[in-house]
């Protein structure tokens, strides 16, 4: 994103707008992202991404109510807190390949080991909360 920014054009905006909007979407993202890592800890659950197998239990409550993947949400509004810092129009790119590889090597995979360990309590939650916002 950066190297896009340095060899994009600027868009103009006003700093006291860019910066409330970076902070903002920061802000947000961390929001998304701590909730979602303290309720994976309250249910005593692992955390690492890498290894979905070892989820003990499903969490549908607090952020999970709102996004089944509040920490990816989290990072996706930091990235879009980045991009509007930058103030460039093609760093949303870094966003957009975030969200697209993400959802494919990450969720999707995430998702069906889910499915397999939770069964039909997953399926229902799955139908009930969306995967993003």
């Amino acid at each position: 994103m950066w190297l896009i920014s340095s060899a994009t054009v600027a868009l103009a905006m006003p700093t006291t707008v860019r910066i409330s909007l970076v902070v903002l979407f920061a802000i947000a993202g961390a929001g998304f992202s701590v909730a979602g890592a303290i309720a994976f800890r309250q249910a005593k659950t692992t955390v690492n991404p890498r290894k979905p197998e070892n989820a003990s239990s499903l969490v549908v409550s607090g952020v999970y109510r709102i996004t089944r993947n509040p920490m990816y949400v989290g990072l996706l509004l930091m990235l879009v807190a980045w991009c509007v810092l930058l103030s460039a129009p093609w760093a949303i790119a870094g966003p957009v390949a975030f969200f697209l590889y993400i959802g494919k090597f990450q969720i999707a995979p995430e998702e069906q080991v889910m499915s397999q360990k939770f069964g039909t309590d997953y399926l229902a939650y799955k139908a009930r909360v969306r995967r993003w916002l």
